[in-house]
């Protein structure tokens, strides 16, 4: 983090809550925010071709940010230029606005560039930078001229961490839809495991395991995540999970990533012992920042950024070699179904193997009155936070089974087939499988799973008998 803007970030990280439970404690939930679908005005016009007026007064906004000059001179001239595609920047400094008057200032410079008021917008129960980014995400604002690299300025003043995230001219990212979750990036090497500082979400590399019977000190009742590869179980519980958000384990002599975010409801599993060209497995941190709600996920080594959604690397050296990683199944289950399906499991012992103590509801229910943090427009067929079975086919087929459903059918049915996926259920939860074999899946929330992959089948919605 870079010295001297301490002061300036303080308050944008006390009124803002982090992505996860993270080893800092100067973050608080935001106020709850619904679920319900709001309905956006129209977009306002969005001008065409280079603006270097605005760029020029954002840049000297820029110079001024670290002394606590607020709102920094050259905004009034940034706002003047009229440009509403740089109503993407005024969204982004909101989101590190040291306080309410200088966020009061960037709110009306965005309702000078967009003609939208929000003091009566429908949404306005949730943070101020929510409300603006969801209306510019749903309206699909292009981003303004030298935004890259423009908003990889001012997210360096916060942390310099990210500066070859955002330096990497080639990176297959929307960085519209990118954001600070509100903790920093995870930076420390393999199996360190020191606090960090500021605050990161950290990650818990190499867990020590238990068998069955040793985890006994976890509720049969309780959620944990399930991968079973090549003859080994390993059950991680969710409180765990909420913790460190990142697991890098062997299982059954294969190395994984597990990421979780807390946010999306989504654990998935990805392989990182074969990526071509690398010698060595990768090392997935989070990294502090969002995707529209998604934890974003990067290699340590390389300072590749992933799509946790996909497994594909959007940036660094790993996009330019074209890695996906090779997604693995999570099964979603109580500890008591998944031990009694896999007798020989281990699960993650009751300290992490750190010396750490858990809460069984390390987030305190954060996440139960809908998405805090912008998500845009919502698909409709389902809500928001409804849990589904995902799965990608290698032809990029998206297919997406509610869960709800999926347990309704399968206590009277063996399996339930659509698009060429057959759903079986495994130790409380659900695998899949095509003709050619079992594929990868994981649960989510189906706002996550539908703004991802916006094109998917859903089952049964869209089910035709098939």
């Amino acid at each position: 983090m870079t010295s001297g803007t301490t002061a300036w970030l303080l308050v944008g990280t006390l009124a803002i809550a982090a992505c996860g439970s993270s080893d800092t404690d100067t973050t608080a939930p935001p106020p709850p925010a619904t679920a319900a679908t709001i309905t956006y005005p129209e977009p306002p016009p969005a001008p065409g071709g280079p603006n270097d007026a605005a760029t020029r007064a954002f840049d000297e906004v820029l110079t001024y940010i670290p002394t606590g000059t607020s709102p920094a001179p050259g905004f009034d001239e940034f706002i003047a230029a009229g440009d509403t595609r740089h109503a993407w920047l005024v969204a982004d400094l909101l989101r590190f606005a040291p306080d309410l008057a200088t966020a009061q200032a960037y709110l009306d410079g965005f309702a000078t560039l967009t003609g939208v008021d929000l003091a009566d917008d429908p949404d306005a129960n949730r943070t101020p930078w929510t409300v603006v980014t969801n209306h510019l995400i749903a309206w699909d604002t292009p981003a303004p001229p030298d935004y890259q690299r423009s908003k990889g300025d001012l997210f360096a003043l916060a942390d310099d961490g990210w500066q070859p995230f955002f330096g990497d001219v080639d990176a297959e990212i929307d960085w519209r839809w990118i954001g600070w979750g509100g903790v920093f990036i995870d930076d420390r090497p393999l199996g360190d495991t020191s606090r960090c500082v500021p605050g990161c979400i950290p990650a818990l590399d190499d867990p020590a395991l238990v068998d069955a019977a040793e985890g006994d000190y976890y509720p049969d009742d309780a959620t944990v995540f399930g991968v079973d590869e090549g003859g080994e179980a390993v059950a991680f519980p969710k409180n765990v999970m909420q913790v460190h958000e990142m697991v890098n384990i062997t299982i059954g002599g294969r190395r994984f990533g597990i990421p979780y975010c807390t946010l999306c409801g989504s654990a998935q599993a990805f392989a990182t012992d074969e990526v071509p060209g690398g010698d060595e497995p990768l090392v997935l941190r989070t990294s502090g920042l969002l995707n529209r709600s998604n934890k974003v996920m990067y290699d340590l080594t390389t300072m590749s950024v992933f799509d946790t959604f996909t497994g594909a690397a959007v940036s660094g050296p790993l996009h330019d070699d074209g890695v996906v990683l090779e997604q693995h199944s999570v099964t979603v289950s109580t500890w008591g179904e998944w031990k009694a399906e896999h007798p020989d499991t281990l699960i993650v012992a009751e300290d992490g193997g750190i010396g750490r103590s858990y809460a069984d509801d390390p987030l305190d229910g954060r996440d139960d009155n809908g998405p805090i943090f912008p998500i845009g427009d919502v698909d409709n067929r389902l809500g928001v936070q409804q849990p589904v079975l995902g799965v990608l086919l290698d032809d990029g087929t998206t297919i997406a089974f509610g869960v709800d459903a999926l347990r309704t059918a399968l206590a009277d049915s063996d399996e339930i087939r659509f698009g060429g996926v057959t759903v079986t259920t495994d130790g409380g939860g659900f695998v899949a499988s095509t003709d050619d074999g079992e594929v990868g899946v994981h649960e989510a929330f189906w706002f996550a799973w539908s703004q991802f992959h916006p094109d998917t089948a859903l089952w049964p919605n869209d089910a035709d008998g098939s």
